[in-house]
């Protein structure tokens, strides 16, 4: 290796294991902010969150690993443009193209490896965090009794609260419906307000209620056969009262990984193509097990019938049955009203049955296609992503050679706004694969037909030694401009002097 391409590689190593890091950190915080709530006061040990981020880490890597590509590009060719080390190489007879090749061939490598990540590794880790955060998500429930709806997480009660403080956590409107006793809603404990938390040992949850009542239906006596059949009740009014919920399996049990198997976040190609080319069958069938119950039950809802009858008297009879056609404009005509009426009735009644079924194999048939436009999206996803570290290096290195400018400033900003131009461009194509708009390859590979054009088009402009980046050469265009319009219109001219 000559000692160009190592200076090279080092200068762009660095960097580019910095801004991952830093993209890295950036996207797992946001990854924190999202999921707080399900974190925070759950008694987690730190086995629980290592594994947690690591695995939510390998999940992002597809994601961090294009834009620290750019980032770490745009700086690298920056500093040397900067440090006037880019045009000393290129004073000494050595293009931008000799001087990119082996950072091409370094990229190269990183995204066939990116690709085989993203096979992998990554849904064996997406496969993991979502089982892990879970199982977090179910380990408290205290924290996930929403206000206004129904609770049924405890095994035996059912629990409604009408407003919660997040701040001191205080609830109002408490109900809670005891079912341990299998016989309805017998007995139901109501209060003003209340807290609840769990006890140290996560055993039960104790909830503390304020200004409220239990109301117990009791079983009638039975020796009072005969007489007039009474509903007995208890009821007990309380200023403050402490309940204990027995709590089953709610420690942080490990759910079985197969359940989310099925999820296209967690398959390979084979797994994905195979459940595109299953999916496509039924689909297939659907559609034409569609065609004929509707033909048969609806269209020619008689014909079978007057088929077996004619066929069974050629059989008897060794006659042709002669075929007579009809005019039911005629024939419906000559009906009395009440014939009319029931033809009419029978006829509504068929359309309706058959407006109905449509409408559920039209549901079914949209729900399958959109888990095929899944399947197909997360396929193509796998090569996208990968590719775009490709192409970002081929925005990244002539823009940082055009630029010449280093560190952390101008470098970030430009980034960014590629970065950001770039996943709007791919959320689009992929809403409008999602919504069966364009076709999986149309959608999942437009960002990259988009700037793949831009790549070469700023190559080239770095190896011309272009100025598009120069405030200077759009100031003298406009003063072209200026001086064009003076020579068109002199009286411009005259009335600027004065």
């Amino acid at each position: 290796m000559k000692k160009l391409h190592k200076f090279i590689l080092r200068s762009f190593i660095g960097p580019l294991f910095l801004t991952f890091f830093i993209v890295m950190f950036l996207l797992l915080m946001q990854f924190l902010w999202k999921y707080i709530d399900d974190l925070v006061g759950k008694g987690l040990d730190f086995i629980v969150i290592s594994k947690l981020m690591v695995y939510t880490s390998a999940s992002l890597v597809p994601m961090a690993l294009p834009l620290a590509i750019l980032l770490a590009s745009i700086m690298t060719f920056g500093n040397l443009g900067e440090n006037y080390e880019l045009t000393a190489l290129k004073a000494a007879g050595i293009s931008l193209q000799r001087i990119m090749m082996p950072l091409v061939i370094f990229i190269i490598f990183v995204s066939v490896a990116a690709f085989f990540f993203s096979n992998n590794i990554m849904p064996v880790s997406n496969l993991k965090m979502r089982s892990l955060l879970y199982d977090v998500q179910q380990q408290r429930p205290e924290l996930q009794i929403k206000a206004g709806a129904f609770y049924n997480g405890i095994e035996g009660y059912s629990i409604k609260i009408g407003q919660k403080d997040p701040k001191t956590n205080l609830l109002k409107n408490i109900k809670i419906y005891d079912h341990t006793a299998n016989e309805g809603n017998v007995s139901v404990t109501v209060a003003d307000s209340g807290y609840m938390r769990m006890t140290g040992d996560e055993q039960y949850l104790m909830v503390s209620l304020y200004n409220g009542a239990t109301y117990v239906e009791l079983k009638p006596d039975k020796s009072n056969r005969g007489r007039k059949k009474t509903y007995p009740e208890r009821r007990d009014k309380f200023e403050k009262e402490i309940i204990f919920l027995e709590l089953t399996g709610f420690g942080l049990k490990r759910t079985d990984e197969s359940l989310f198997k099925s999820h296209y976040a967690m398959m390979n190609l084979d797994q994905l193509q195979h459940a595109n080319d299953s999916l496509k069958g039924e689909l297939k069938n659907t559609r034409k097990n569609f065609r004929n119950m509707l033909t048969k039950s609806s269209y020619f809802k008689r014909e079978r019938n007057y088929t077996g009858r004619m066929e069974r008297f050629r059989r008897d009879t060794a006659l042709t049955p002669v075929i007579v056609t009809l005019n039911y404009d005629s024939l419906y005509n000559n009906f009395t009203i009440t014939q009319k009426q029931r033809a009419v009735s029978q006829a509504l009644s068929f359309a309706r049955s058959a407006k109905s079924y449509i409408g559920s194999e039209e549901t079914t048939v949209e729900n399958k296609i959109k888990r095929l436009r899944r399947y197909q999206i997360e396929w193509h996803r796998k090569f996208t992503l990968s590719f775009a570290c490709f192409i970002f290096f081929f925005i990244g290195a002539p823009l940082g050679a055009i630029i010449r400018r280093g560190g952390l400033g101008m470098p970030v900003v430009v980034s960014v706004l590629f970065f950001v131009l770039y996943y709007v461009i791919s959320l689009s194509g992929e809403k409008f694969v999602r919504e069966d708009i364009w076709n999986a390859p149309e959608g999942m590979w437009l960002s990259s037909f988009i700037l793949l054009p831009l790549g070469i088009f700023l190559t080239y402009k770095a190896t011309t030694d272009s100025t598009i980046m120069n405030i200077d050469t759009y100031l003298s265009f406009f003063k072209k401009i200026r001086m064009f319009m003076l020579k068109l219109f002199p009286f411009l001219k005259v009335k600027n002097e004065r």
